[in-house]
């Protein structure tokens, strides 16, 4: 056979050697398949959900409801928080108020018990208690009652409340050692605390002028209430359905006339031009004020102190003891679209791990007994020291009226408490002022 024929009939014959049926062959790709993994496109990405949560405060406390929100979404990836932050409360106050009225709230708002009873009244609060109720690991009993209690409405309860305070006396460490006077015990009276005042407000030049000043508080209907209630006075006539201001009664005036003194007859506090010329808290905060009243609230901005050890103690007492109460609580919109999201970030927030969280700021007394008793709260290393008195005395604290126009109320009676505090009326005037000009707003409040 010729060469050519030769090689041509041995190439058919490799070809049809290695011909496959067609069993074969799909016998081949399977195990071709199996030897090779296959190249699988990327997943899908999480669809998210999304809500707004607007809250008030400092840059420290702005850092931590940032830590908050960041913690949130690791443990739920799948929902995502805009925070809407807006640093002056007052400045908070006008925007609730225009958001709610032109009904574009944020999903989540952080309201002090005060102040939601306007918004509860108008319906555009959603109440919680079912979401509770389904929550197997959400109990109440987990937090203290009067941290709870004013955020009932119609029997409701309407926000899941992050802290409680009392108001406290911030004070310098170090003027107190200069002046060679011992620090404010637990079970101090309004003598000592006045003497004590007397004491640290002083003139260091020589000029006839003060330049560290004693004390220092906010002529207000808020920090005066606990010195009426020590004096067994009260601000209302009936606390549970009040109808009208009580403060002319002897034991509330008495405690307005002392505390309206400790300006115009002690002098302890700056008067209304240093005021002016400078606040008070900025007068702590440059060593220059012994002791300054307010609430947990201040701790994150204190905590920025270099300059000056400080610490807390608790308000003095006279007749009894008593506090007041300072919470807020997150609340949930009508508005809100995805309430059940909303609603994870509540109870994620008011959980053990959210409140430590806010808690370790310095921004918050823990609503939570569990992490108000442990280290997030109770840190030995980090100040106020003595950061203990604020849960030893939440028994003697009190709560003001829960009322649609408490707020109304509390403006008109602080402008005349500072009228009388910087001598620009008389005690009587202011008292008599306050009542009349308050009483409509009783009239119309919704309770």
């Amino acid at each position: 056979m010729p060469l050519g024929l030769r090689e041509l009939h041995k190439s058919k014959a490799m070809s049809m050697r290695y011909r496959l049926s067609p069993i074969a062959l799909v016998v081949a790709l399977v195990l071709a398949s199996c030897a090779a993994p296959a190249v699988r496109p990327p997943n899908p990405p999480l669809e998210t959900r999304a809500i707004s949560l607007m809250v008030f405060g400092e840059p420290a406390e702005k850092a931590a409801y940032e830590e908050l929100i960041a913690a949130f979404h690791t443990a739920h990836p799948d929902i995502r928080v805009e925070l809407i932050h807006i640093p002056s409360q007052r400045d908070y106050q006008r925007r609730l108020s225009a958001d709610f009225a032109a009904g574009t709230p944020a999903d989540l708002v952080l309201i002090n018990y005060r102040r939601y009873a306007n918004f509860a009244a108008r319906g555009v609060l959603h109440p919680i208690g079912d979401y509770i109720a389904a929550n197997s690991d959400l109990s109440l009993n987990d937090f203290y009652q009067p941290a709870l209690a004013p955020f009932y409405w119609n029997n409701e309860l309407m926000c899941m409340p992050q802290n409680l305070s009392s108001l406290v006396v911030y004070y310098n460490k170090d003027l107190f050692d200069q002046a060679g006077l011992a620090y404010p015990t637990n079970d101090w009276t309004w003598d000592d605390f006045l003497r004590t005042a007397q004491a640290l407000t002083r003139d260091l030049d020589g000029d006839g002028q003060t330049d560290q000043h004693g004390l220092g508080t906010d002529p207000s209907l808020f920090r005066v209430a606990p010195f009426i209630w020590q004096n067994n006075g009260d601000l209302v006539n009936n606390p549970s359905n009040p109808t009208r201001l009580s403060l002319d009664d002897p034991q509330s005036r008495a405690a307005v006339a002392w505390f309206v003194e400790l300006q115009t007859v002690h002098g302890v506090v700056p008067d209304a031009v240093a005021e002016q010329a400078e606040n008070s808290e900025s007068r702590f905060l440059t060593g220059r004020l012994a002791m300054f009243l307010n609430s947990r609230r201040g701790v994150p901005t204190y905590r920025t102190i270099t300059t000056f050890d400080w610490d807390v103690a608790p308000l003095p007492q006279n007749l009894r003891r008593a506090g007041i109460l300072h919470s807020d609580a997150y609340c949930m919109t009508t508005a809100t679209q995805d309430k059940d999201a909303a609603w994870q970030f509540i109870a994620y927030a008011v959980s053990e791990a959210g409140q430590s969280l806010v808690a370790k700021s310095g921004r918050i007394v823990p609503s939570r007994k569990a992490v108000a008793e442990s280290p997030a709260f109770l840190d030995p290393q980090t100040k106020p020291a003595n950061s203990r008195i604020f849960i030893e005395h939440i028994e003697d604290i009190r709560a003001v009226p829960v009322m649609s126009t408490w707020v109304d109320i509390e403006e008109i009676v602080g402008k005349e408490i500072e009228r009388a505090f910087y001598g620009q009326a008389s005690v009587d005037e202011a008292i008599r002022t306050a009542i009349t000009n308050s009483q409509e707003y009783f009239e119309l409040a919704v309770r």
